[in-house]
């Protein structure tokens, strides 16, 4: 397993007329989380791509159990359980400052060749990455 908790502020402009954070937003804090998640690990989506593997997303589930409102600090945890073959698997906790589960997600993403455009199965070099910070952790469900 590799986990990976990544800051997120509530601006302005993502809350509606109530104050609290539009439900679109969480899908962007998925990706940002993601993002610096992957970086960490060595494979930022630019070396990625460079390499010749995109990552389009195949699938997202988002549940929202309490809001978030404008200028509260988030965590947004993400997880992979799996190692990739054809498809990843991203699932995401998001809380506030208080430690309130706020949000739970998970987003799928597939591994296609940049230049053929049909779908492969994740790389050797991608999942020596992955494996390089790997844990035997066992994980909780919110």
């Amino acid at each position: 397993m590799i986990r990976y908790d990544a800051k997120v502020r509530v601006w302005y402009k993502h809350t509606d007329q109530m104050g609290i954070c539009h439900h679109s937003n969480y899908i962007c804090y998925y990706e940002s989380a993601r993002s610096d998640m992957m970086r960490s690990l060595g494979l930022s989506y630019a070396e990625v791509e460079a390499r010749g593997l995109m990552m389009p997303i195949l699938e997202v589930q988002s549940r929202y159990r309490k809001p978030a409102y404008y200028d509260e600090l988030l965590t947004v945890s993400v997880r992979l359980d799996e190692l990739p073959v054809t498809r990843i698997d991203f699932r995401y906790e998001i809380r506030n400052e208080a430690g309130d589960l706020l949000n739970t997600g998970w987003t799928q993403l597939g591994f296609m060749d940049s230049r053929s455009r049909r779908p492969c199965r994740c790389p050797e070099w991608f999942l020596d990455r992955l494996r390089a910070h790997w844990t035997d952790e066992t994980p909780q469900e919110a």
